[in-house]
């Protein structure tokens, strides 16, 4: 089964989870979605809280990041993941996928539910 991993290199969390994923034999596919050429869109993201167990773009956004820009945290799903999709640190990580399943690192433990 493929892994991937949403991560962003200068992120310790991620390289922690990275390395904890590698110790258990997983190499997953890393999707570095703060670069231009990488990152997700509102469909993807949307795809992302189905595979998380249907939760709202708030259960896996950064809110301090969201103030940090003079914008609302709470503001309505839509907006948010539209918010997530034009500024990828608004993205709360690492997130791994596999299949049709996700689960955000945080603690980076979680991710071993997919293994």
């Amino acid at each position: 089964m493929t892994y991937i991993l949403l991560t962003n290199p200068a992120c310790s969390t991620c390289r922690n989870g990275l390395a904890l994923l590698q110790e258990k034999g997983i190499e997953p596919t890393l999707r570095k979605y703060m670069n231009a050429t990488e990152q997700l869109s509102e469909e993807e993201l949307r795809d992302i809280a189905k595979k998380l167990g249907n939760v709202r773009p708030h259960d896996f956004s950064r809110p301090k990041n969201i103030s940090a820009e003079g914008l609302d945290p709470e503001m309505s799903d839509d907006e948010l993941f539209a918010a997530m999709a034009n500024n990828p640190k608004f993205i709360q990580r690492p997130i791994l996928i596999k299949g049709d399943e996700a689960r955000l690192g945080r603690p980076i433990e979680k991710m071993l539910e997919l293994l």
